[in-house]
């Protein structure tokens, strides 16, 4: 997620997002703006998101998939489906997903230009006409929404650049339903940025936890939960995850003074710090009895 242009000092962001974001302004407006948005791709090349995802893990057809955090588009619905998906869940906190039609009509296209068979959703009467024909279902609850879902039904769960965006507080939440309806010895695949969502770097790890953590601050538009890289494996593996693929990208040199961080992140080591974002591929472990 990028959103206001990199030229505006990072502080400037926060003080600006955080009056924006409290204007009685729908999402669809700021998106169009370019001022919030929930995804960097256009819905065709999200096409190229999915199945990167749906690469690292090759689950058998049919299979039953959720990506967490679809964001501004749904395109992963035909994508799955394209792939042999038998039900597609699409799984966020907030309805923000293009609902114009042409949008996937779009996505369809991409999809045959690759030699893929598309859904057939010229015919779709609406936007819930269209996910059915993918069989797929849109959930904007969150974690209730995961909650709702059944144990041990899911062949392959994938996330692209969402998990650092997921509450801290909410997070072990997450990852525990994300492996409760997991089936047993199935793959998930996420894609992780820890980059400041303001300028690229690590000017989030400024604050303390009380300010960063607040309803004002997370709430206006350039939150991260500041889990690091090994931190957020540990949790993996405490809901009964197995990492079978860890693959971390990294700062050749800090980007922002240790001087300058808070006092929590201030002692942590280099090789914490330095990591910027990773890929990680998990194996549901047995659920416990």
């Amino acid at each position: 997620m990028r959103y206001v242009k990199p030229v505006i000092p990072w502080p400037a962001k926060i003080a600006a997002k955080m009056v924006l974001a409290r204007l009685p302004v729908p999402y669809r407006v700021w998106k169009r703006l370019g001022v919030f948005e929930h995804s960097e791709f256009s819905a065709p090349d999200y096409v190229q998101v999915a199945l990167r995802h749906y690469n690292m893990v090759r689950p058998i057809a049919p299979f039953t998939c959720l990506e967490l955090g679809p964001g501004d588009t749904l395109a992963s619905a035909l994508v799955m489906a394209a792939l042999g998906a038998e039900r597609t869940y699409l799984v966020d906190v907030g309805e923000f997903a293009d609902r114009d039609l042409a949008t996937y009509h779009g996505v369809a296209q991409t999809l045959r230009q690759r030699g893929f068979e598309a859904p057939e959703i010229l015919k779709a009467r609406n936007f819930e006409d269209m996910l059915d024909r993918c069989r797929a279902v849109y959930l904007t609850e969150g974690v209730a929404s995961l909650q709702r879902l059944t144990s041990a039904s899911v062949d392959f769960i994938w996330s692209h650049a969402v998990l650092e965006h997921v509450r801290r507080r909410d997070f072990g939440d997450v990852v525990d339903e994300l492996h409760r309806i997991a089936r047993p010895g199935s793959l998930s695949s996420h894609v992780v940025d820890l980059e400041d969502h303001l300028s690229g770097s690590l000017n989030s790890l400024r604050f303390t936890d009380r300010l960063w953590e607040s309803n004002s601050f997370a709430s206006s538009g350039f939150y991260t939960n500041r889990i690091r890289h090994r931190q957020m494996l540990e949790i993996f593996r405490r809901a009964g995850f197995n990492v079978v693929k860890d693959e971390p990208a990294h700062w050749h040199r800090l980007p922002v003074r240790r001087q300058a961080l808070a006092s929590a992140f201030r002692s942590l080591p280099d090789e914490d710090l330095l990591v910027s974002g990773f890929t990680a591929l998990l194996r549901a472990a047995a659920h416990s009895p």
